[in-house]
């Protein structure tokens, strides 16, 4: 009788620390969720400075983007804002997953091999909103071990290259990681996109292997073939008529004086 009443207190000890311990965890995540939200706008915003060349180590991060940065959303198929969404409350990467406002994309299409695309993506406006210093487009693709994410930076001209940084990408350190390798990506800045006088719908931006020499080219990374064909198969996706090609070309004409 001792033993069954031993067992029993050692079942009931043992489930209230199981409810105890689920508590306690479940209390955390909800007491940390808004810090974590807010540590991951913070990241965001962070990126998207660094790429735009103008932050500066001790810069608050939240002060600068609020005084250079103007979000908005943009109808990939027609080049447009999009004024009916909130660029602060937009998550493009949900809207990808979700059939009624993202589209399948065909094997010939999906260049940058992301499946669905989103009908609507939000870019961030340097300087002053209605003629921009620079213009910040989100993309994404395959590189050899999965999803690279980042952002290019292009100037006010919608065709010269700032800057390409990737804040998420999981490619093999000292080959395809050298993405991130700040000498790299130095070598964006000034190259251009789009062949002067040219087709916004055929992007010219790629990687080459033996050393870079013209304007529309950049020094693939070394030993790392496969991450650096899925740099310029995501670039060239994103900067056609599939992607920002709509979006640049309208701006291009718009900074001229177009309608």
């Amino acid at each position: 009788m001792a033993s069954n009443n031993s067992i029993k207190k050692t079942l009931i000890v043992a489930f209230s620390l199981c409810v105890v311990c689920s508590v306690v965890v479940s209390s955390a995540a909800v007491v940390l969720k808004p810090k974590q939200v807010q540590n991951q706008e913070l990241d965001r915003k962070s990126n998207i400075l660094q790429v735009t060349e103008l932050y500066k180590p001790g810069d608050n991060v939240d002060e600068k983007y609020a005084e250079l940065i103007t979000p908005r959303v943009v109808d990939l198929k027609t080049g447009k804002y999009a004024d009916n969404l909130d660029p602060e409350t937009y998550d493009q990467f949900e809207a990808a997953k979700d059939p009624a406002t993202s589209r399948t994309l065909s094997g010939e299409q999906d260049l940058a091999g992301i499946g669905r695309q989103e009908n609507y993506a939000t870019v961030y406006l340097v300087g002053n909103p209605d003629d921009p210093e620079q213009i910040v487009l989100p993309i994404r693709g395959q590189g050899l071990w999965g999803l690279m994410e980042g952002f290019l930076s292009v100037r006010g001209d919608g065709n010269t290259i700032v800057g390409l940084s990737y804040y998420d990408q999981s490619e093999t350190p000292g080959l395809g990681g050298e993405v991130d390798n700040p000498r790299w990506k130095a070598k964006w800045d000034g190259k251009k996109i789009y062949a002067d006088g040219g087709d916004y719908q055929d992007p010219q931006i790629h990687l080459v292997k033996g050393g870079a020499s013209g304007e529309y080219q950049v020094d693939a990374l070394s030993g790392a073939s496969l991450t650096s064909r899925g740099v310029t198969n995501m670039l060239r996706f994103w900067l056609s008529d599939e992607g920002f090609a709509p979006y640049l070309a309208r701006f291009h004409h718009d900074s001229q004086g177009g309608a």
